[in-house]
């Protein structure tokens, strides 16, 4: 049986090849530094320890797990804008804004780290606002605004932790 070509639709949404080109650069950073943050905290979870165990132990998870379920938002949303949402390793490392983080810190680091990638996720969204607002592109600036108050929330309480 031969291989039949499905033939390509074209996308008339109402948003220019352009901008939604333009949009899917920027959910593609948002997804990198999403999954980044993802396993960092997973990584946390599993490796926390000391008197904060029982706390940042289930904290980790539900944050890890809110993280995991937005993965397939964002990776959807550019699907949505006719492009292939990018999901390897390779090139999460050369989109993403946050970097690893080597080891196993303490308690107190993983809280650190995890602030400032949380920060580094908001800013990835934030900066691509503009650009989905002068495309007219509402259905990505509500899931970056809900995004954006993730983040912020999260990062919040766990600098919450950090203080005396």
């Amino acid at each position: 049986m031969a291989n039949k070509k499905t033939k390509s639709t074209s996308i008339d949404i109402g948003i220019s090849a352009a901008d939604r080109e333009k949009i899917v650069q920027g959910l593609s950073a948002l997804l990198a530094d999403s999954f980044t943050l993802y396993l960092m905290t997973h990584n946390f979870h599993w490796n926390v320890t000391g008197p904060q165990f029982n706390s940042l132990h289930a904290m980790f998870m539900a944050q890890y797990t809110e993280q995991w379920n937005a993965l397939d938002i964002i990776a959807e949303r550019i699907r949505a804008l006719g492009k292939t949402a990018p999901g390897t390793f390779k090139e999460y490392l050369k989109l993403a804004s946050i970097k690893e983080v080597e080891g196993s810190p303490k308690a107190d680091g993983m809280v650190a780290h995890l602030v400032a990638a949380q920060e580094a996720t908001a800013r990835t969204a934030r900066k691509l606002v503009p650009v989905v607002e002068a495309a007219n592109d509402q259905p990505t600036l509500d899931l970056l605004t809900q995004r954006l108050d993730v983040h912020e929330k999260t990062a919040w309480m766990l600098r919450s932790l950090l203080e005396d």
